[in-house]
């Protein structure tokens, strides 16, 4: 090798072994670089918090009992078989009456109070109606309730017997278009009597329910509404033979839920091993569930019943009762899928009897009002279906006066009421509740809804 060659390779391999050290310490650099600390930029967005106004508290009753088909000339003309008696309140809300126009120039009541000092009104009211006519005759109670966008109604039949009507009301200032679903044997069926019915602004439309679907012995009706919200309801009324056997004013569910309440069923009558006084009717609407029902007696005087029943999406199902014993009853429903649920109780099956359906109880956390009419020995019960015990205010803002009640974890209470007075209830935790009224020959029923709390503040960000 020349010295010349030789001095070309030893600069060469200076060269390769220098740029192999910088390559390896930009690595160690550049692994370095990452498992340090890097500085890091924060900001918080600009948000504003607004309150939305409170808008005006808004109830509607049902309205008078309604007789149809009473004049051979016209089978299906309406007519008015007896008033409702109405009590509203507190006396510290000033409330609006509404123009609510009814078949057969009936004017249910609807009541509106706006918000006062930034704080939605309180405001209750109820009704109660009872006849003796010899092809209608019972007593009927009912809590006068907001208008919904969807409601569920559960009860009657649309077999030989049953005379159902549908009642929705709309006390709003635009027309409402409505659905109505008629859950039976056959699934969930939108009959050309239910579908797109226009109830104009502050109008009241009575919609027969075998009109709809003829033969069912287990409906349950899902009412939705676009344009505006629209109070739904059932009257149902039953006569076997020639003799009436009881009429009621059943109130809606706002939505299905795994679980549903039912406070207050009052067995009246001694069991008498033939008939079936206590039917407890259920629907999952989207999926199939099981679904476990238990009765429990209000003071404890009775075992708790529990029954488990398989239900199929979109078919009602019932569970009958024949031996309950006289008593006051919660019925609880849990299920795997949400589902709607209500009870029916009868007095008996022989002349002068009576039948009510209890609707499924809303879960109450706020203070809350409800209105108490005339009706034979109102009283309220209080079902606490959570795991904490709960205590309970109820205050008379008519009379004066509270009672603090107690309920523990899974039990039920109940305390007398007053017809004519207005009652706020205070709860510690979340409750059920129901105002019920019975006696040998009258029976019903209507759920204690929560009040309409003020609407949270809400975050913008602009």
């Amino acid at each position: 090798m020349t010295d010349s060659r030789a001095r070309r390779w030893a600069t060469t391999s200076a060269r390769l072994v220098v740029g192999t050290g910088i390559a390896a310490a930009a690595v160690v650099a550049v692994g370095a670089g990452i498992a340090a600390p890097w500085p890091t930029l924060s900001a918080e967005p600009v948000s504003v918090s607004a309150t939305p106004a409170p808008s005006a508290a808004t109830v509607v009753c049902d309205g008078p009992i309604l007789a149809l088909g009473r004049t051979i000339e016209d089978s299906g003309a309406i007519s008015i078989a007896a008033g409702q008696s109405v009590v509203s309140g507190p006396s510290t809300t000033a409330a609006e009456p509404k123009t609510v126009a009814g078949p057969a120039g009936a004017q249910p009541v609807a009541l509106s109070a706006d918000p006062s000092g930034g704080v939605r009104a309180e405001l209750a009211a109820s009704g109660s109606a009872s006849l003796a006519d010899a092809d209608l005759a019972g007593f009927a109670a009912s809590s006068c309730a907001t208008p919904l966008l969807e409601s569920w109604l559960v009860g009657g039949a649309t077999t030989t017997g049953s005379n159902d009507l549908i009642v929705v009301s709309n006390p709003g200032d635009v027309a409402a278009t409505v659905q109505l679903t008629v859950y039976g044997v056959d699934g969930p069926q939108l009959p050309p009597g239910g579908s797109n019915r226009v109830v104009a602004a502050g109008s009241q439309v009575v919609i027969p329910l075998a009109g709809l679907l003829l033969g069912e012995e287990s409906p349950v009706v899902r009412v939705t509404a676009s344009g505006a919200p629209v109070r739904a309801s059932l009257q149902a009324s039953l006569a076997r033979a020639l003799t009436p056997g009881g009429v009621d004013q059943v109130g809606a569910l706002a939505a299905a839920a795994p679980r549903q309440v039912m406070p207050g069923v009052s067995v009246v009558s001694e069991p008498d091993g033939a008939n079936s006084a206590t039917i407890v009717r259920l629907l999952a609407p989207v999926g199939d569930a099981q679904a476990t029902v238990t009765i429990e007696s209000v003071d404890g005087s009775a075992e708790p019943r529990t029954s488990t029943v398989p239900l199929t999406a979109g078919l009602p199902s019932s569970l009958a009762y024949d031996d309950l014993e006289p008593g006051r009853y919660t019925v609880t429903v849990d299920a795997s899928v949400p589902v709607v649920a209500g009870t029916f109780e009868a007095t008996g099956f022989g002349e002068g009897d009576d039948f009510a359906w209890y609707t499924s109880a809303p879960e109450i956390s706020t203070a809350s009002v409800f209105a108490v009419p005339d009706g034979p020995d109102a009283t309220l019960t209080i079902a606490n279906a959570g795991t904490d015990a709960a205590t309970v205010t109820l205050v008379d803002t008519t009379a004066g006066g509270s009672t603090t009640l107690s309920v523990a974890a899974g039990e039920s209470t109940a305390a007398p009421v007053s017809p004519g007075s207005v009652y706020r209830l205070e709860p510690s935790a979340p409750v059920h509740a129901g105002v019920d009224f019975s006696s040998e020959s009258a029976i019903a029923s209507f759920v204690v809804w929560a009040s309409d709390a003020a609407a949270p503040p809400l975050t913008v960000y602009p």
